[in-house]
């Protein structure tokens, strides 16, 4: 892996959100519209329940979080667009860029521009309705850390279905933290859903992040175990779905898919 052919895509993705400002509103607005949206939902919700619940951290908390993570996996999968759009994909791989690099500068781009949309979160939460993370604790940084590779591997992933199926499949990609929530108990207790949903929401990592919010919140304390199961899922999430980019791409290759990317090449 070079650094300069990483700091390459990431330099691309500069030009472009500094001479588009259509590109760099897209980084905050829309979690600027869920903060809003959620914390004057919350702060009513509050004067209407026991004043004993711990609504602002529980409800506004879980929002911030799980924007954090589709923030991350959208800050891996935009660039993928970008070149997919520009059909500037097949000109990378004819350079000395490796599939490594390529991987390694999307998340790098995802790391810089999901810091916009974070400090816009942390700031407009805690400063308009209050919200302080230090209610979690210590556990907020692996609670983070979790979550951004858990994200991370959601956005390779999604590269890749988009790699395999074509331009098309773009479709596909976007309703997946949609999908995603109702099993991992973003709002509520997994114990509520349906026993087959349990089963699901046992197997991603989120789920244990946000009952581990509500444990604590409760005054409870996290079991060790749990946290490790969550930790050990999201890095075998991490490594399928960079053994899958890998995979996919090497099928395109050998296929020829890759010089024959257009919008209707799904299939």
């Amino acid at each position: 892996m070079s650094f300069n052919r990483v700091s390459a895509i990431v330099l691309r993705q500069y030009y472009l959100l500094r001479g588009s400002p259509a590109r760099v509103l897209p980084l905050f607005i829309w979690v600027m519209i869920d903060i809003v949206l959620w914390g004057f939902m919350t702060r009513y919700l509050a004067g209407v329940t026991p004043s004993g619940l711990k609504l602002l951290p529980a409800l506004l908390g879980a929002v911030v979080m799980w924007d954090f993570f589709i923030r991350i996996m959208q800050g891996v999968t935009m660039p993928f667009f970008e070149d997919v759009w520009s059909r500037n994909f097949l000109n990378f791989f004819a350079s000395p860029l490796t599939v490594a690099d390529y991987l390694a500068g999307l998340v790098l781009v995802s790391i810089l521009t999901s810091a916009i949309g974070v400090v816009v979160m942390f700031l407009l939460a805690g400063v308009v309705f209050g919200l302080s993370f230090a209610v979690y604790g210590f556990m907020f940084f692996p609670f983070i850390l979790c979550l951004f590779l858990f994200g991370i591997s959601f956005g390779i992933f999604a590269c890749a279905i988009m790699l395999r199926f074509g331009p098309a499949a773009e479709w596909l990609i976007w309703p997946i933290p949609a999908m995603i929530a109702p099993f991992v108990g973003v709002f509520y207790p997994l114990k509520v859903l349906p026993a087959w949903m349990q089963s699901v929401g046992a197997l991603l990592p989120p789920s244990y992040i946000f009952e581990g919010m509500r444990t604590i919140l409760s005054g409870g304390v996290i079991a060790p175990a749990d946290l490790f199961k969550g930790g050990l899922l999201t890095l075998v999430y991490l490594a399928a779905a960079c053994a899958l980019f890998f995979r996919t791409y090497r099928h395109a290759l050998r296929t020829g898919l890759i010089a024959r990317y257009s919008a209707e090449n799904l299939g």
